[in-house]
């Protein structure tokens, strides 16, 4: 059946057709089109027809129609968030507590805490009881305008808890009409049996994880925390091409704490993205703006909730789009950092905070979302043709209002594949 928006006030980041812009860079993320006075036809999980309320004659569309009124509403696309990590044991709030009476994260981690804490956590729950708790933080997620999640694992550090993480969302994947898409993160930090030992460890990521989770088809993409005390750059490398050889794309954490080569041996690995970048030097952004002169670099992706949470820069996003880049926002949702699946928050920060404009942050969180999982055929912007995930907001001024009423719940419905 057919379902109608109409009378809409205005419809943004609208594209003329499917194989436009997979991604928009610098000024042209500011450029989005829009429709005013408009509706939004969806049907068989598409959205099938948008145009002005003018163009709209009766009996156009004789079929029956569930039609909904957004007069003093907007549609735009529903967000992506492209870099979470939603499957989790249990919160961290005792570490926030400890944090807001004055210790550091280092004392922290020293004290059990980090992410070592909620790799002990997980170890004791069942794929069942994991299930169960990443179901309710999706329908949390998808209360606030997200539609489509990209979920990693790393709170396993072991063969066995790090697939059952990754079955976890494959599990999730069938009973849920939100698209999802896992990503392997075994070198995320090194579990206590291995004493310290990094190398050891990270041979073990790489020899009997990895192929395990390729022979399985578990996960769509790769990922590593390369920072100071984490892995290394030539770590980074060595995961990406033993990856690439098993067709696992490379999503990579650098330049969160310190610039140490990560960022420059994900372009040399031809990394999909590059997430966080709160520490970025001028020989990084240059770096960066090269690798997209050639081609298409890897998504920068920032994750304004971690600054706010953790108290850390933020993302130099204004530099970045002024520098001719494109660039993602997403959570970063997890119980140590980003304790947050809430993306229009998100969208006030990069506004208040990274000095984003409201549409560019909208495209940050949508499209270019998109673009950092190999999906911006799929959704992302409002195309005929494109699965329809659409958000409709309450009545508002207009589309700056929900960056700009920052803490709001300003999202009516949130449509997954039309419903």
């Amino acid at each position: 059946m057919r379902t109608r928006l109409e009378n809409l006030a205005g419809i943004a980041l609208v594209e003329t057709e499917v194989a436009s812009a997979a991604f928009l860079a610098g000024p042209a993320m500011d450029q989005a089109a829009c429709l005013s006075n408009a509706f939004l036809d969806m049907e068989g999980g598409k959205i099938v027809a948008l145009g002005p309320m003018a163009s709209l004659k009766d009996g156009q569309f004789p079929e029956q129609v569930r039609r909904i009124d957004g007069t003093g509403r907007w549609a735009f696309p529903a967000f992506v968030d492209s870099h979470t990590h939603m499957v989790f044991a249990k919160e961290r709030s005792e570490e926030f507590e400890m944090r807001m009476r004055g210790a550091t994260y280092a004392e922290i981690a020293a004290a059990g805490g980090g992410i070592l804490n909620s790799a002990a956590a997980l170890a004791s729950r069942s794929e069942d009881e994991l299930l169960e708790d990443l179901l309710r933080r999706l329908t949390q997620a998808r209360s606030t305008g997200t539609a489509v999640v990209e979920i990693k694992s790393g709170y396993g550090l072991s063969l066995e808890t790090e697939l059952k993480m990754l079955r976890v969302i494959q599990r999730a994947k069938s009973l849920t009409r939100m698209p999802l898409f896992a990503t392997f993160l075994g070198a995320h930090a090194v579990p206590k049996r291995h004493q310290g030992q990094r190398e050891a460890y990270f041979n073990e990521v790489l020899t009997e994880m990895l192929p395990a989770v390729a022979a399985e088809s578990l996960a769509d993409f790769v990922d590593i925390f390369c920072e100071e005390n984490y892995f290394t750059p030539t770590e980074l490398t060595q995961l990406a091409d033993a990856a690439l050889a098993l067709g696992l794309p490379l999503k990579a954490h650098v330049n969160q704490f310190t610039s140490t080569g990560g960022l420059q041996a994900s372009i040399a690995s031809k990394a999909l993205s590059v997430d966080h970048l709160e520490v970025m030097s001028d020989t990084d952004l240059a770096d960066l703006v090269q690798a997209w002169s050639t081609g298409n670099g890897p998504m920068p992706v920032a994750l304004p909730g971690c600054s706010l949470f953790l108290d850390i820069p933020y993302t130099p996003g204004r530099r970045i789009i002024d520098a001719g880049l494109p660039l993602a926002i997403a959570s970063d949702f997890n119980p140590g950092s980003a304790p947050s699946s809430n993306l229009l928050t998100a969208w006030s920060l990069a506004c208040h905070q990274m000095k984003l404009t409201p549409m560019e942050g909208l495209v940050g969180l949508t499209l270019n979302g998109a673009s950092a999982l190999q999906a911006s055929d799929r959704f992302g912007s409002i195309a005929i043709g494109k699965e329809a995930h659409v958000c409709l907001t309450k009545p508002i001024e207009r589309l700056a209002s929900i960056p700009y009423r920052f803490g709001e719940q300003l999202i009516e419905r949130t449509f997954v594949s039309g419903q």
